[in-house]
């Protein structure tokens, strides 16, 4: 193998331009690029079969671009760019482009390039191979170009050339923007492989790409090159296998092939009637070709996505790579079937969760949790084997969710995952009991708070005694009592004598009168709801900012967290700023996915608050609080009158009025503690963090972490561990926030197995318009706007005829309920905290849509139809 050593002219000005196959391992990616590194792997599994050839290394395209004129300008210019700006990227790249395929390439440089090509006759594949493709958290599949069948020295330098300059198409630069990848730091390598002439190709998968079931090789297949399949020429044959048998099989009507031409080049060709419809691969072609793919899954230890070839009889293997978009599976530690239902859909938190976050959780939770790609699953196995248990539990998971019930029914009734009930497990645990008969009482709910409360004073009084190793100790001895108040005996028989006579309202109300979902009306403006009290609350904030049109000029260009105490230099600031520190002192503890404690509380950051404020000034009149809940008081006891005078019409109606004033009372009285656990444990959570926070930031001081936030990738006991010896691993640290990176691009299902299977379920409903997307019904009502897909509530700018869509809304989103006309969420039911304050507010609202963030386009006029629950879109 020919290999050239010259001066680049730059500080470390020795490289190697050329490397061979078997030259190459995994540790040289940012010498060869992803591509190259697998190729170099591949050529050592015994039994794999890799077409030969050689790597032109990342110094060769360094020395390149550094003789491409203006191109870090244009580079500056490129790292500003927002990954929507298409007419810009498109424009710059193409500039950059431009640049590097009209730099020469030095005669040393191309001879060094070219020199491994002993046969000028023979066809080569010339592939890019980028530093940040193929790797376990980020595949860039398709984002740099590949050229087949080049023939001749001349056309290889062209097409080497070509493929640095891929580097910078618009995709694979809009790649890069939104996946937070500096051009500076992603180099081009470039594969350069001998050519195999297929009679079949196509890709293999080890885990299936639609379910994501690790235990099913997926092999797709066509005749010729598999370009044609890439690109989407044409369909593919699809092969299933399982166990050592093809358990699925699609042959696919193949009307077109791409074959290589003798001079170079491919070309198109169309394929003979009657081969049409013939299988691409024999049956035993595809259990020899899954058995290879099982044996590169196993080199590599993690499902991949492989490029094959059939020729001469055999299977070449020209690329593979992992398959970033699978879900991790729980590690469970047996080999058993396993079914776990994700607590995120549940506690309205589909983000990924910190390691010091999963670890207070669990803490917190009774029921024990597996962790999965930073996020929490309960195993609901044992409870679906049982006959016992099975109905209770779909019927809970179904109030909850129906997309999870749907789910876990499809499990059950295909026979073949859930194992029979364990006799040494015993039963199941109860998912809730039946609700306690219990009287509408309001001194009830007072009593619980005023616990609440003064157990809340008590560790923030008692925390401030500890430090050190004695803090953690702490703090594991209290979890007892934060427990006890969240979990407080009386409180699960009020919340369920709540839900209980909610569903009963609308169960009998509409059997009675044909009214559907008459609760929601009914506990509209119900008191003690400290969620929907927090968002009407903001609303005096606005009130007493409002005046002040210095401070309103000020809050629209903050940016720093300290603006509070720039305020009282303002007129009327003074006046601002308390009412902001009044609102933090009651609301401070919440944020967005506030179950993770170590997401940013408002009190950490209050710039979240901001454009909420101005929305609230620029939107509403003076006592728009008082004004709000008052009316939503009124129309719930509008709504208690004409249904008791209803009925009272009806046959036995004096015994039906009775019990409808009766559950009527019961939900009033009882409804708004709905939200009050929450609102505990995050304020608790919050003294806990101060304390823990104080900790971390003495570690930093000590040199021992590199910024108190470190703290946040450990697991409470490793945190514990480092405080108490001195000692971290920072190795550690590092390769737990590259993984949480990545899992925050993963959307989490519903359900997931030990296989590997994402399920998501589906309404089973005949009730939904054509065209209609349907969802949970949540909150009556129906209601047209122009819909607002937020992902982000600093961004929240929001109007009066605005609809919310979003992934999930928890209590933090409460304060921009106020300034909406209705609500699509992507994840919910009944009782969370979005459809009851929803309700609360009388705002329309279906929840539980499967990408509804996708479906659904900012600026869309949309008619959501909260009683039914679907939206349309009108525009």
């Amino acid at each position: 193998m020919g290999e050239v050593v010259v001066d680049t002219g730059s500080s470390a000005s020795l490289g190697r331009y050329v490397l061979d196959f078997q030259e190459i391992d995994q540790s040289q990616v940012a010498v060869v690029g992803g591509k190259g590194a697998h190729l170099g792997e591949l050529s050592r599994i015994e039994g794999v079969q890799v077409p030969s050839g050689y790597c032109v290394t990342t110094d060769a395209f360094r020395r390149v671009m550094a003789d491409a004129p203006s191109l870090e300008d244009r580079l500056d210019q490129l790292s500003l760019l927002a990954p929507d700006d298409r007419d810009a990227i498109s424009a710059l790249s193409a500039e950059i482009r431009s640049a590097i395929e009209g730099t020469p390439i030095p005669d040393d440089l191309a001879a060094a390039i070219i020199s491994p090509v002993l046969d000028e006759k023979a066809a080569y594949a010339v592939r890019s191979s980028a530093t940040a493709e193929d790797l376990p958290t980020a595949s860039f599949a398709g984002q740099q170009d590949t050229y087949l069948n080049i023939v001749g020295s001349a056309a290889i330098l062209e097409h080497v050339r070509l493929c640095w300059a891929s580097l910078f198409t618009e995709r694979a630069v809009t790649y890069r923007l939104r996946n937070g990848f500096d051009h500076r730091k992603v180099h081009m390598a470039v594969v350069v492989q001998q050519m195999v002439v297929p009679d079949a190709s196509g890709i293999l998968f080890t885990a299936d790409p639609i379910t994501s079931n690790r235990k099913i090789v997926s092999v797709d297949a066509g005749f010729g090159l598999g370009e044609a399949l890439v690109s989407g020429l044409v369909n593919a044959d699809v092969y299933k296998v399982r166990a050592g048998e093809i358990i699925d099989k699609k042959i696919a009507a193949k009307k077109l092939a791409i074959y290589a031409l003798p001079e170079g080049g491919t070309k198109q060709q169309a394929i003979e009637p009657e081969l049409q419809q013939q299988p691409a691969l024999t049956d035993a072609q595809v259990m020899l070709l899954a058995q290879l793919g099982r044996r590169i899954e196993a080199y590599f230890g993690r499902p991949q996505d492989i490029e094959w070839c059939l020729a001469d009889g055999g299977f070449q293997i020209v690329q593979s790579r992992p398959i970033t978009t699978l879900f991790p599976i729980p590690e469970t530690g047996d080999d058993g079937n396993h079914v776990y239902v994700s607590v995120g859909h549940q506690q309205m938190m589909t983000d990924p969760m910190t390691p010091l976050g999963l670890s207070v959780w669990q803490l917190t939770t009774p029921r024990p949790m597996s962790e999965a790609g930073g996020r929490l699953f309960v195993d609901v196995t044992e409870g679906l084997a049982s006959p016992a248990s099975r109905d209770g539990l779909l019927e809970v998971m179904g109030r909850g969710d129906p997309l999870i019930r749907d789910v876990l029914q499809t499990v059950i009734d295909r026979g073949d995952f859930i194992p029979a009930p364990s006799k040494e497990s015993g039963p199941w645990p109860t998912v809730v009991g039946a609700p306690a008969a219990i009287e509408p009482d309001p001194a009830i709910v007072d009593g619980l708070i005023a616990r609440s409360q003064e157990s809340l004073v008590t560790v923030e009084r008692e925390i401030r005694k500890h430090h050190g190793s004695d803090l953690f100790d702490f703090i594991l001895e209290d979890f007892p009592e934060l427990r006890r108040v969240l979990f407080d005996p009386q409180g699960l028989p009020v919340i369920m004598a709540a839900m209980d006579a909610t569903w009963w309202l609308n169960e009998q109300l509409n059997e009675w009168l044909g009214e559907q979902n008459a609760a929601d009306t009914l506990t509209q403006s119900a008191p003690n709801n400290v969620t929907s009290e927090m968002g009407l609350a903001l609303l005096d904030v606005a009130d007493a900012i409002r005046p002040h049109p210095a401070v309103v000029a000020f809050l629209r260009d903050v940016k720093d967290e300290g603006f509070l105490d720039e305020l009282p230099g303002l007129e009327g600031g003074r006046e601002a700023r308390d009412a902001i520190l009044a609102y933090l002192d009651k609301y401070g503890m919440r944020c967005v996915g506030e179950i993770d404690i170590t997401r940013p509380r408002w009190s950490e950051r209050p710039t979240t608050l901001v454009p909420v404020i101005l929305s609230n000034i620029e939107n509403f009149e003076p006592g728009a609080s008082r004004q709000r809940f008052e009316q939503g008081r009124q129309e719930a006891w509008k709504k208690e009158q004409e249904v008791l005078e209803r009925l009272r019409a009806l046959p036995d109606g004096d015994r039906k009025a009775d019990e409808t004033k009766s559950m009527i009372d019961r939900v009033r009285t009882f409804i708004g503690y709905r939200e009050y656990p929450k609102y505990g444990l995050v304020s608790r959570y919050l003294v806990y963090k101060r304390a823990l926070l104080e900790e971390a930031s003495r570690l930093a001081q000590a040199g021992i972490i590199g910024d108190p936030e470190d703290v946040f990738f450990l697991r409470f006991q490793e945190f514990h561990d480092v405080v108490r010896t001195g000692q971290v691993d920072s190795q550690l640290i590092r390769e737990r926030r590259e993984a949480f990176s990545t899992y925050q691009a993963l959307t989490p299902p519903r359900v997931l197995t030990s296989d590997g299977e994402t399920l998501s379920g589906a309404y089973q409903r005949q009730d939904v318009p054509a065209n209609a997307i349907a969802g949970l019904p949540v909150s009556s009502g129906t209601v047209e706007g122009r819909a607002r897909v937020i992902l982000d509530m600093t961004k929240a700018d929001l109007e009066s005829d605005d609809i919310l869509v979003t992934a999930y809304t928890d209590p933090s989103w409460s304060p921009v309920f106020v300034s909406i006309k209705g609500l699509v969420t992507e994840v919910g039911g009944l009782m969370t905290h979005g459809a009851v304050i929803a309700r609360e507010y009388g705002l329309p609202a279906v929840v539980g849509i499967e990408n509804a963030t996708r479906l659904i386009q900012d600026g869309q006029r949309i008619r959501v139809n909260g009683t039914n629950g679907y939206v349309e879109i009108l525009s």
